[in-house]
C-alpha cells in the first residue's frame, strides 16, 4: 500500500512540475483537438482512398461506407451537422504519421488496434468499431476450401500493414510454405493479383469482401472461411488528447447502446417522450452526459437523427442492406450472440 502511494505521489508531483514548468497544460493535458475543430468548423478525418462499403467516393466525389460515417456521427454530435466532416484520403503507410502531424483529427479507416501501434505511434484507439480477422481470397478455380490447403501458393499482400507478420506466423506455425508478394498500395495488391502474378490474396476478411466486388469477375473468386488472426479496427486519435479521445470513445458507444435501447433515426422523436431511464439518459432528458464531454445534452439525439445507431450504419453499408452482404457475426449485439458491447450511459 505504502509503495503505491508513493509511486502515486512521484507521478503527480512530476505531473504538476511539467505544469509549473509550461511543459504541460492542465485541461486534462489536452492538446485542444475539439477547440481547433470548433474554430475551424468541421472535422478532418483521414480514410482509406477506395474500400467499397467502408470509405469510397462516388463519381461526384460525394463518400459513403461505414467509416465515412462514423466520422460524420463525430461531426453530428459537435455541429448537429453531419456535413460538416471533411475526408482527407490516406494509404496505410501514411495514415498514422498524418495524424501525428494534425493532418487529421481521427483516422476512421480500416486500422488495427495493437500495442505496438499506441506505443510507438503515441496514438489512442478509443474502442472497437468493428472486430474482423484476416482471411484468404482465391481464384474458385483452384479448388480450395480451408487455408491448411494453401502450401506452396504465392501470397499477394500489402505492405506496411500488420496482415505481413500474420501472413508468416500463419504459416510458419502450420509448417507450410508460400512466395510473398507485397506492394505498398493496395491497388498494387489488387492488380498483381487479378493478373495471376499471385494464386492468393491476403487481408482482412472484410476488405476482401469489399475487394471482390471490383474485380472483373466477381463470382470467380473464393473467400475462405478460414479467420488466421484478430483484427479490431478502430478509430484511431493522438494521446495526451483526452476530451477528444472521451468525444470519439462515446460516439460510437452512443450508437452500439441506441442499438439495444431499440432507438433508430426512424424513432427518435418518439424517444425523446421516453420515461424509460437508460433512454432519458441517452436522448438528453436526464442528466448532464453531454454536457460532460462538452457537447449539448442532445448530441446523442443528433448522432442517431443523422447517422444512424450502429446497426443501421452497419446494415447499409456492409450488411445485408448493401452490395457486400457481409454478415454480422462478431458485431452483433452482445444480447444477438456477438461481442459488441458498450459501456452504459449513466
Amino acid at each position: 500500500m505504502l509503495r503505491t502511494f508513493r509511486g502515486g505521489l512521484l507521478i503527480g508531483l512530476a505531473v504538476a512540475a511539467a505544469i509549473l514548468a509550461g511543459a504541460i497544460t492542465y485541461e486534462r493535458y489536452d492538446t485542444k483537438t475539439l477547440k481547433r475543430t470548433l474554430r475551424r468548423g468541421e472535422v478532418l478525418c483521414g480514410v482509406n482512398r477506395g474500400l467499397p462499403g467502408f470509405s469510397a467516393p462516388d463519381d461526384k466525389g460525394d463518400w459513403a461506407g461505414f467509416d465515412v460515417d462514423f466520422c460524420r456521427a463525430v461531426a453530428a454530435a459537435i455541429f448537429d451537422d453531419p456535413k460538416k466532416a471533411k475526408f482527407v484520403p490516406l494509404d496505410a503507410s501514411e495514415r498514422f504519421k498524418e495524424l501525428q502531424n494534425r493532418t487529421v483529427d481521427i483516422l476512421s479507416r480500416n486500422s488495427t488496434w495493437s500495442m505496438s501501434r499506441e506505443t510507438n505511434y503515441d496514438l489512442y484507439f478509443p474502442a472497437v468499431a468493428y472486430y474482423d480477422g484476416q482471411g484468404f481470397m482465391l481464384p474458385q478455380s483452384r479448388k480450395i476450401d480451408s487455408a491448411l490447403d494453401l502450401n506452396g501458393s504465392k501470397v499477394c499482400v500489402q505492405d506496411g500493414t500488420t496482415t505481413l507478420l500474420n501472413l508468416a506466423d500463419y504459416f510458419r506455425a502450420n509448417n507450410m510454405k508460400y512466395t510473398e508478394m507485397k506492394f505498398p498500395k493496395l491497388e498494387e495488391v489488387v492488380k498483381a493479383y487479378e493478373s495471376g502474378k499471385c494464386d492468393t490474396f491476403t487481408a482482412d476478411i472484410s476488405q476482401l469482401y469489399a475487394l471482390r466486388l471490383n474485380l472483373t469477375q466477381p463470382a470467380d473468386h473464393a473467400i475462405l472461411p478460414d479467420v488466421i488472426s484478430k483484427e479490431p479496427l478502430a478509430p484511431v486519435v493522438r494521446q495526451r488528447d483526452d476530451d477528444w479521445m472521451m468525444l470519439v470513445k462515446w460516439t460510437l458507444y452512443a450508437m452500439i447502446n441506441a442499438e439495444e435501447l431499440g432507438v433508430t433515426s426512424k424513432n427518435i422523436d418518439e424517444a425523446l417522450k421516453s420515461k424509460k431511464p437508460d433512454v432519458m439518459r441517452l436522448v438528453g432528458t436526464e442528466g448532464t452526459y453531454g454536457e460532460d464531454l462538452g457537447l449539448p445534452k442532445d448530441w446523442a439525439v443528433r448522432i442517431i437523427r443523422h447517422v444512424g445507431n450502429y446497426g443501421e450504419v452497419y446494415e447499409r453499408n456492409v450488411g445485408s442492406g448493401s452490395r457486400l452482404k457481409i454478415p454480422r457475426g462478431l458485431n452483433s449485439l452482445w444480447s444477438a450472440g456477438g461481442i459488441q458491447y458498450a459501456p452504459p450511459i449513466r
